[in-house]
């Protein structure tokens, strides 16, 4: 390890001309670098350099092994460019949960474009509601919505999402609409992947019990049910933000409307260093608002 430093010592020195401009290139002290130079002569058993008070003079030892040596160091420099370069390159394989619906619409053609900027990833995408073990099934990201559990895993703010309770106008002809959270007893409820609905009472968290005779873990079939007028559904913005806007649906209980429901990407603390989930990540958040419907 010295005779390396011997070498760097000696290499700087002719690179830039003296010995206090290569001690403050390689930070430390002129008598330090004099000294590693001499131990090098001493080393090879000859004289490299001509000293006087004005200035340096390779002797023609000096020039060989100068030739021969300040390649090494430009290769070193080379060798930390090509890492710091392969570090900060997205690379491997990049696998990916989410939940089906928001994943399909939203996240894959994200996940494409990217790839399209880096075409040396691989991804593997895979959409389900089930909750994912992302850590053991092996998954570096895992998109998820709402109020996040207490978790060892780091999270990233996507997006908002707001959800919304609707019915049809032709539902509404038959059955008042609600005006407070009791009076959902009174209605008929499609209930989807859970069997309650979340709101804020006066800033704080309520969670509905809601029972019906139509149930569904899909969220485009519980649309295509409030939609036709059988029942009241709780659905996030995505779903029926289009509906609200032509007049299909209509919302109800606004001033109960669950507000902490964004989106989240998730991953393992070992990942957080990982190029292709920081990049991708940082790639989502700036542009998801291109594919999410504007805000009513």
């Amino acid at each position: 390890m010295q005779r390396w430093d011997r070498i760097e010592a000696f290499v700087e020195v002719v690179r830039l001309g003296t010995f206090a401009a290569a001690a403050s290139h390689l930070k430390v002290s002129n008598s330090h670098v004099s000294r590693l130079v001499s131990q090098l002569e001493n080393q090879l058993g000859t004289t490299l350099l001509y000293r006087t008070t004005r200035q340096i003079r390779l002797t023609d030892a000096g020039a060989l092994y100068y030739e021969h040596c300040h390649h090494l160091f430009d290769g070193f420099r080379e060798a930390e460019a090509a890492i710091n370069d392969l570090q900060a390159r997205p690379r491997g394989v990049l696998k990916l949960t989410s939940a089906t619906t928001f994943g399909e619409r939203f996240i894959a053609p994200l996940i494409n474009d990217f790839l399209c900027l880096h075409p040396q990833l691989e991804v593997r995408m895979h959409f389900t509601n089930r909750q994912v073990d992302i850590i053991d099934e092996g998954y570096d990201i895992a998109i998820r919505m709402g109020t996040l559990k207490d978790s060892t895993l780091i999270a990233r703010r996507i997006c908002e999402r707001r959800e919304y309770v609707v019915g049809s106008p032709d539902y509404f002809t038959r059955i008042s609409q609600p005006h407070s959270l009791t009076e959902l007893t009174h209605h008929r409820c499609l209930v989807g992947s859970r069997d309650h609905w979340r709101f804020d009472v006066d800033g704080v968290r309520r969670e509905v019990r809601v029972e019906g005779a139509w149930e569904a873990n899909s969220g485009p079939a519980l649309l295509d049910a409030a939609l036709k007028g059988l029942g009241l559904a709780q659905l996030p913005d995505y779903y029926v933000d289009e509906h609200l806007e032509n007049g299909d649906l209509v919302s109800v209980l606004d001033t109960y409307r669950h507000s902490d429901t964004a989106v989240w990407a998730v991953y393992p603390r070992h990942r957080h260093r990982s190029p292709k989930v920081r990049q991708f990540i940082d790639y989502l958040i700036e542009h998801i608002g291109e594919k999410l419907p504007p805000p009513r």
